[in-house]
């Protein structure tokens, strides 16, 4: 039986990416496909290859669970981990950010942010960076994230969730710092709204000596009873509500810290293709 036979008979998973949406990311995973199979990644059609990884993304399964007629577990596994690796992620995610905000009309980097933090728990066999939330009574991680002003992701960080909201948001400043076509989309910041947990006059220098950002601190008045949208500040908290869409994210089961930071990006990657 041909592959082309096979394709016909595999029904829709409703992960499956659209065919639009897979013309527009074609042609940014050829370079990335190209060098791990070089590498010596068998080569696979990469639309099945998206097709499994958003499958695990979006049910929650293991890798091993996937369904027989997608790709093979091992195969998918290999080009999730390649391209965790070599930051085709994070290349990807940003050039798609620059994409829809052109298409609402936007400037391609944003002038404004919001940065916020979410603890998740973690399995038995969660892996290393596990901590205690004493606030939130959750033993596990924390992601840390920045996001525009419409919601849309531009850096995530992952840590214990021991790790307090100040001392958290300085390495995800600095991973920005580190990978250049992340710093670049971060070029034109200029203000970033933070909850009261990232207060304090030295993390502010911090900021501005690193990003020149101005560091604006919204804050819940004292009157305030039961669950009110802050002004600015619930765009971060939406952002966290679309990202529990992918259950894969419901519960952080990476047993590598670098691959948990890339099931992030990789639900956010699936919410913004779904918008071309």
């Amino acid at each position: 039986m041909s592959t082309s036979q096979k394709k016909q008979k595999r029904r829709r998973y409703p992960s499956d990416i659209s065919q639009n949406g897979w013309q527009k990311l074609k042609k940014l995973l050829e370079g990335p496909d190209s060098a791990i199979r070089k590498a010596g990644r068998p080569a696979a059609d990469l639309r099945e290859v998206i097709n499994a990884i958003f499958y695990v993304v979006k049910t929650g399964c293991s890798w091993r669970s996937m369904p027989h007629d997608l790709l093979c577990w091992q195969t998918a596994y290999g080009y999730f981990n390649g391209w965790s690796q070599n930051g085709t992620w994070e290349w990807v995610h940003s050039v798609f950010v620059k994409k829809l905000r052109c298409q609402s009309q936007r400037q391609a980097c944003p002038s404004a942010g919001n940065i916020d933090s979410q603890s998740i728990k973690t399995t038995a066999c969660g892996g290393s960076h596990r901590g205690f939330d004493a606030g939130k009574q959750i033993k596990g991680r924390k992601r840390f994230v920045l996001t525009d002003t419409q919601g849309l992701l531009l850096a995530v960080w992952v840590c214990a969730a021991s790790v307090s909201e100040k001392k958290g948001a300085m390495p995800l400043l600095r991973y920005r710092k580190r990978v250049p076509y992340l710093a670049h989309l971060c070029r034109r910041i200029k203000l970033v709204w933070v909850d009261g947990g990232y207060r304090g006059e030295d993390l502010m220098a911090y900021v501005k000596k690193l990003w020149g950002w101005c560091w604006q601190v919204v804050l819940r008045t004292d009157n305030t009873k039961g669950f009110k949208a802050l002004p600015r500040r619930w765009v971060v908290e939406r952002t966290f509500a679309w990202l529990l869409f992918a259950r894969r994210l419901n519960k952080d089961y990476e047993k590598n810290r670098r691959n948990s930071q890339r099931m992030v990006y990789l639900a956010m990657l699936a919410l913004m293709l779904k918008r071309f």
